[in-house]
């Protein structure tokens, strides 16, 4: 008996057990300095979601049949603008074309603006790579003013397929002096199609401050002062000439680097009556002999 009531007992119990619903797992807590960092990563999934749900629910429709296809936009590149060097006057000589080391086959189109000198007269020059003359030109331009553009036809002959030069500009005052020089290298080609390059710089390189133009000065010196962009590492070179092509006074300064830099430098003179004269300031090629650059002024200079 006493058996009987033990299975019957163990029965009640798996009845009893299947009867009641398993308990659900305690969730474990996040640690407290974490739930700012849950609360973002839900907050971001559900902006995702919404985004990505809102897109998939917007309809595309296609344009209608009377609508042109759209134009494609047109790639835009960037133009080259010369820069100017403030404080500085344009420069007397600007070449436009061709520019630095363009490629150039015969003839050459050089186009340019110059202020003219008193002459009323241009000479353009071509120096092969050795520094031999192909070929010059003298051109009438009206004097004085704001200048005047210019074009002309440059021909030339080289013995090779292709060769350096250099294209010089210069202008004459009155008593035959050169007034302003300017020049660009060039690439030479017996054959083929020009590639012209943008121009340079339109300023004057050199800005002088002091003496100014036509200033008259006293007591046997000179004092300049004034800033210059060199082309290259070849010395400035500061000379005082007179009206008959003499050298007065001469002064070479030395550069380290081709940067914009300030310049001040003295020119002992003598004269025993007043004399016009011309403050020159140039630099030579760095390789192909002669020069590459000429600014001047003109000045009075007083015992």
């Amino acid at each position: 008996m006493k058996r009987n009531l033990i299975i019957a007992a163990s029965l009640l119990g798996l009845l009893a057990g299947c009867a009641t619903p398993a308990a659900s797992p305690i969730p474990t807590a996040y640690p407290p300095d974490y739930l700012p960092t849950v609360i973002a990563m839900t907050a971001e999934a559900v902006s995702i979601s919404a985004s990505e749900t809102a897109l998939a629910l917007t309809p595309v429709l296609p344009p209608p049949s009377d609508t042109p296809a759209p134009t494609p936009t047109p790639t835009l590149y960037a133009t080259f603008t010369p820069t100017t060097i403030p404080g500085h006057k344009p420069a007397a000589i600007q070449i436009f074309a061709p520019g630095p080391m363009s490629k150039v086959i015969s003839p050459i189109t050089l186009r340019m603006h110059i202020i003219a000198g008193n002459s009323g007269k241009a000479q353009i020059a071509l120096y092969g790579e050795d520094g031999r003359l192909l070929t010059r030109h003298v051109k009438s331009v009206p004097p004085g003013g704001k200048g005047v553009d210019q074009s002309i036809k440059v021909p030339f002959e080289i013995p090779g397929t292709a060769e350096v030069a250099r294209l010089t500009v210069s202008t004459l005052d009155k008593q035959g002096r050169i007034q302003s020089l300017n020049s660009v290298r060039i690439l030479l080609l017996s054959s083929g199609a020009s590639e012209i390059n943008p121009p340079g710089n339109p300023s004057e390189p050199v800005g002088v401050v002091s003496p100014l133009a036509e200033a008259s000065v006293s007591g046997g010196v000179v004092s300049v002062k004034g800033d210059v962009w060199p082309f290259n590492l070849n010395p400035v070179i500061f000379e005082l000439v007179d009206p008959n092509g003499k050298s007065i006074a001469a002064r070479i300064v030395s550069v380290d680097n081709i940067n914009p830099q300030l310049f001040q430098t003295t020119l002992p003179y003598k004269v025993f009556v007043a004399t016009p004269a011309r403050l020159v300031i140039r630099q030579d090629d760095d390789r192909i002999n002669g020069l590459f650059y000429l600014y001047s002024q003109e000045i009075l200079l007083n015992p």
